[in-house]
């Protein structure tokens, strides 16, 4: 199968280049305007495809397409919302030459316009997609899962890329060009507008059992799915999608310019794209991890209710996943199952169980979470459907419905030096010893859980609860007035405790300086262990006990 990527040495294009190179059949061209840079690409490539690299830009595609006859043609140019008056130049070349078309496509006026090529793209029989990315196929997918449970009356949603993703300066030109610009949605039941960037909400990323996201900030974008989502959700009232690029400092920036753009009618910013592109590209800190979500709220049995779906994705994994769904339908094609003919968005090509099967062999973890499971005992509510997933005796003491107490053995190490005597004393920390016993009231506490644990004598007790806003996702323990807002990750029948955050007096302490140790639980011969550990950076060990319990 001959492939023609528009924009194949680019970020997006590249990257759906890597993804078919273990495909012998597929002969790739790199097509972009710059032929030196898809020469470079070419001789850096590596993989069993072929691949050819040739100069061709927008305007010269029909004598491209004519002369090399592909069998589709991947649009990964952009920026689609600068095409100019010609938006559609390449989509007609295609249907001229009748050659199938697939596109990138991020902006929801082209995307949503595709349709008008439907009847002519079905008597040349090519298929002619547009928007066959994360944002609309993926939502879309996530979407029809949902709605088999509920009738959805609210979405929202949002992408957070791993700030080492890399960004493509054209994808940098969109976004500066419509921050502070009208963005068609629908909103309270009606087709409206607001203005790109300068809405904006924090939310956690954070799918049960998993390592979550820090808290991001996710600000308006104009995406294809606001505009195709709702004619497939006639209940369907109130739609926002947002992105949370890192840093959050060069973020904030965005939004201030987009308002002052919306406020006072500035022109667009898109000449100031090139030094965010540098500025974006050159901030590259923190944690290679990104992720998505999607939160629909519905109507079930006349009660509403809330459900949203989590993506997480580790290391180099997480930047493929826009590409993955132009990949799915080629390797779909090669074994002989293609798009039915005709012109449309792209939100049907794929379903979840398809992503399901690209994403098996990588980093990449999805979830679902449901406001039903705000009843359940506290670890049920952070740990959702994972909850029943962990040993027995885990779930036994962590099911807290009622007071309940359990008793054991305990080994205790403390921190030698004065700063760990000091903490393990004003928190109540038991004295080093080889053998104590030891007992663990827990009980429901207004919202949360009052744990009491007594070492041989010598009691300290916490007050666990679910996070909110910044510490979303996570268990807050408090001891006294500290607070360490912690992840709960399951991990080989282990159950990890991950501190991420921690406050005293509500008041945020510095990152750099939160306590960290290694601490699990877990099951052994039918018993529940422990294993904790207390560490405070440059000061080292304050505590560490481990030991068994059993229901009393």
């Amino acid at each position: 199968m001959k492939i023609l990527i528009l924009g194949g040495y680019g970020v997006f294009g590249g990257r759906l280049a890597s993804l078919l190179s273990d495909i012998a059949e597929a002969d790739i061209l790199i097509c972009g305007r710059n032929g030196t840079k898809a020469s470079s690409f070419c001789r850096s490539y590596i993989g069993k495809a072929k691949v050819t690299p040739l100069e061709v830009s927008r305007t010269d595609i029909a004598q491209a397409v004519e002369i090399h006859r592909p069998n589709v043609v991947v649009d990964a140019s952009g920026p689609f919302q600068d095409y100019g008056d010609n938006p559609y130049v390449v989509v007609k070349a295609c249907m001229e030459a009748g050659v199938n078309y697939l596109d990138f496509a991020d902006a929801a006026d082209f995307v949503f316009g595709i349709s008008q090529f439907d009847q002519q793209a079905k008597d040349v029989g090519i298929y002619v997609m547009s928007g066959v990315s994360s944002f609309p196929v993926l939502t879309a997918a996530v979407l029809r899962e949902m709605s088999k449970d509920m009738a959805i009356t609210s979405v929202s949603g949002g992408i957070a890329p791993s700030p080492y993703a890399g960004i493509g300066l054209n994808v940098m030109r969109a976004v500066v060009g419509y921050a502070g610009a009208p963005v068609k949605l629908t909103r309270n039941g009606e087709q409206t507008h607001a203005n790109g960037l300068t809405e904006s909400l924090r939310y956690t990323i954070a799918p049960p059992g998993r390592l979550p996201l820090r808290n991001l900030r996710f600000s308006l974008v104009d995406v294809p799915d606001l505009q195709v989502l709702p004619p497939e959700h006639e209940t369907l009232a109130d739609i926002w999608m947002g992105a949370a690029p890192i840093p959050e400092s060069l973020h904030r920036i965005l939004n201030l310019l987009a308002k002052a753009r919306a406020t006072f009618r500035l022109p667009s910013f898109a000449s100031l794209s090139p030094l965010f592109y540098w500025v974006l590209n050159l901030a590259k800190f923190g944690e290679h991890r990104g992720g998505m979500f999607v939160k629909a709220i519905g109507i079930r049995g006349g009660k509403t209710i809330e459900k949203s779906w989590h993506l997480l994705a580790e290391g180099d994994d997480g930047p493929f996943i826009p590409s993955m769904a132009i990949e799915a339908i080629l390797r779909k094609k090669i074994t002989g199952t293609s798009p039915v003919a005709g012109a449309r968005p792209a939100t049907k090509a794929l379903n979840l169980d398809d992503y399901h099967e690209l994403f098996k062999d990588r980093s990449i973890f999805t979830d679902f979470r449901n406001s039903e499971d705000l009843n359940d005992p506290l670890f049920q509510q952070i740990l959702g459907a994972k909850f029943v997933e962990l040993p027995k005796q885990l779930q036994a003491l962590h099911r807290v419905e009622k007071e309940h107490l359990w008793e054991g053995e305990a080994q205790v190490s403390r921190g030698k030096n004065p700063f760990a005597k000091l903490v393990a004393g004003l928190i109540g920390f038991p004295a080093e010893t080889d053998d104590t016993a030891v007992t663990v009231n827990l009980c429901p506490d207004g919202d949360g859980e009052r744990w009491e644990r007594n070492f041989g004598g010598k009691s300290f007790s916490s007050y666990q609860s679910v996070g909110i806003g910044h510490n979303s996702g996570l268990l807050v323990e408090r001891f006294g007035v500290v607070s360490v807002a912690m992840a709960i990750v399951i991990k080989n029948d282990q159950l990890h405790l991950v501190p991420r955050r921690w406050e005293i007096l509500g008041i945020p302490l510095p990152r750099m300086l939160l306590p960290s140790g290694e601490s699990f639980e877990y099951e052994q011969e039918g018993v529940f262990r422990f294993d904790v550990a207390i560490r405070a950076p440059m000061f080292g060990l304050i505590v560490a006990y481990k030991g068994w319990l059993k229901p009393k």
